[in-house]
């Protein structure tokens, strides 16, 4: 198997293959989940909690996460599918984890599309575990680009 390894997003060196591979994986539609906007926003708040998974120097994974000093988030993991059901995306989950862990989280948190049974299964693998909450979301429109 190809040696991974796992290191903070840079935008030099990971933008261009990072937005291809969310472009293949997610096929976001809704302009304020566009890859170019997510990664400028993430960069610009700087908070080390974006990472890459590599093979040599091809991207293959991403993890996104983030913490409010209350709580973690796992915003999006990435995997691009020639490398799927090889623990990429286990072994980026944890490595957020311990960066999560490291500021001082002590719950992590995500959500998953309603429906994505095999998300649903790969995060139960990784301990997470259904919570009886209701997610409720609102855009603030004069933040999101035209398209």
């Amino acid at each position: 198997m190809d040696r991974i390894c796992i290191s903070p997003y840079s935008d030099i060196a990971h933008r261009a293959e990072v937005i291809a591979l969310w472009k293949t994986v997610f096929g976001y539609k809704e302009a304020h989940n566009q890859p170019e906007l997510v990664i400028d926003q993430k960069v610009a708040f700087d908070d080390e909690l974006f990472f890459v998974a590599t093979v040599g120097e091809a991207v293959i994974g991403t993890v996104m996460a983030g913490y409010d000093g209350h709580r973690g988030w796992i915003y999006s993991v990435a995997v691009s599918p020639e490398y799927r059901r090889r623990d990429v995306g286990s072994q980026l989950v944890r490595f957020a984890e311990g960066a999560l862990a490291r500021k001082g989280c002590m719950k992590v948190n995500l959500q998953i599309l309603e429906g994505n049974e095999s998300v649903i299964a790969f995060y139960a693998s990784l301990g997470f575990s259904v919570e009886k909450r209701i997610s409720m979301g609102k855009r603030i429109k004069e933040n999101i680009p035209a398209t």
